[in-house]
């Protein structure tokens, strides 16, 4: 293991917003995603992040960050930044922001694994606690329904941290969304090196991820996604997937000693088992890792089985399993799975 290098595990911050139902006809239902862009650059300013690729649809606008991605829909935004981002720091002008717009936080959830680095984090990220307060201190007094947890698993190396809040209204979780957040360690040394530039390559980062994602099968996991990519240099990728209404993320840390890649991507509870466990399926094939934890976030306590349906025919054991409710959340199950090869 490196004694420090970069951090692949992701911060991951998701906040929702309510508005008066006339003011949102009068903004064509944008709501959110009238936020100009110097705006958003303020926002990542504060992270210490910026914007190299973007992409919408009807529904929503992905944004391909220097440190991972943002999705921002009319009254939802997802920001997962990795590094020694600062995250947190987007709270206060992201709720400022959509005040100016009629918009009122309303739910908020952050969450992450146990970082690889966890010293050269800056604050407030230098530990769980920290967070925390750091939230709590930047949240409307109506998120009066909070709750904070540290889901363990048998290596506490990875571990996953849960913080969310709610108000009256969003307090419970009504809706049929999954989250699948998906994080992965020890990729296969092969399929790690696609994701480096060739020396002497002078491609532009859009080119060299369009590059990446089919050289990999990237493009595979789901063929009906528009694809958003860039790569990075020397080395490291990140791409979103829009199809539909629906979000996909990967991002790539390919050094060996602490060689990590994420996948996150939505669905619904109604959603037919089969496509889930393939999806997931196809997503860690292109790693290979020897440790994979997965969360899952829903209003479901059952959707995590497709998670085992996935990884078990790829090799991976379940070593771990831990499940909790959170408000504004719903259910979150957090497993862990290594490969039978390495105990």
């Amino acid at each position: 293991m490196a004694v420090s290098g970069f951090e692949g595990f992701e911060k991951r911050l998701e906040l929702h917003f309510f508005g008066d139902d006339s003011l949102s006809n009068i903004n064509n239902n944008m709501g959110l995603r009238l936020l100009d862009f110097e705006s958003i650059e303020q926002v990542l300013r504060a992270v210490q992040c910026t914007v190299v690729s973007a992409v919408g649809n009807h529904f929503f606008d992905a944004y391909v960050l220097s440190e991972s991605s943002m999705f921002v829909y009319p009254t939802k935004i997802i920001i997962k930044t990795c590094g020694t981002t600062q995250l947190l720091k987007s709270v206060r002008p992201l709720t400022q922001f959509a005040n100016k717009l009629n918009l009122k936080l309303c739910g908020c959830r952050y969450t992450r694994g146990s970082f690889i680095f966890p010293k050269s984090q800056p604050f407030p990220h230098t530990n769980f606690k920290e967070e925390v307060i750091y939230i709590e201190e930047n949240l409307p007094k109506n998120l009066v329904y909070r709750k904070a947890s540290v889901m363990p698993s048998k290596n506490p190396c990875y571990s996953w941290h849960v913080f969310a809040a709610g108000d009256q209204n969003h307090r419970k979780k009504s809706n049929s969304d999954v989250t699948f957040e998906i994080c992965m360690t020890e990729l296969d040394r092969h399929l790690a090196r696609k994701f480096y530039k060739k020396a002497g390559d002078c491609k532009t980062g859009d080119s060299a991820g369009k590059e990446m994602t089919v050289l990999t099968g990237i493009d595979d996991i789901n063929p009906r996604a528009f694809i958003c990519d860039f790569a990075f240099d020397p080395c490291g990728y990140s791409t979103n997937g829009i199809d539909g209404d629906r979000y996909s993320t990967i991002h790539v840390t390919p050094e060996d000693g602490y060689s990590y890649a994420s996948f996150e991507c939505v669905g619904s509870v109604y959603d037919d088992d089969v496509d889930i466990v393939e999806t997931l399926k196809k997503a860690v094939q292109v790693f290979k890792p020897a440790t994979v934890s997965v969360s899952t976030t829903s209003n479901s306590r059952e959707v995590w089985t497709t998670v085992a349906r996935a990884m078990e025919p790829l090799g991976l054991k379940c070593r771990t399993f831990a499940m909790d409710e959170f408000p504004a959340a719903g259910t979150v199950v957090f497993q862990t799975f290594t490969a039978a090869r390495r105990k």
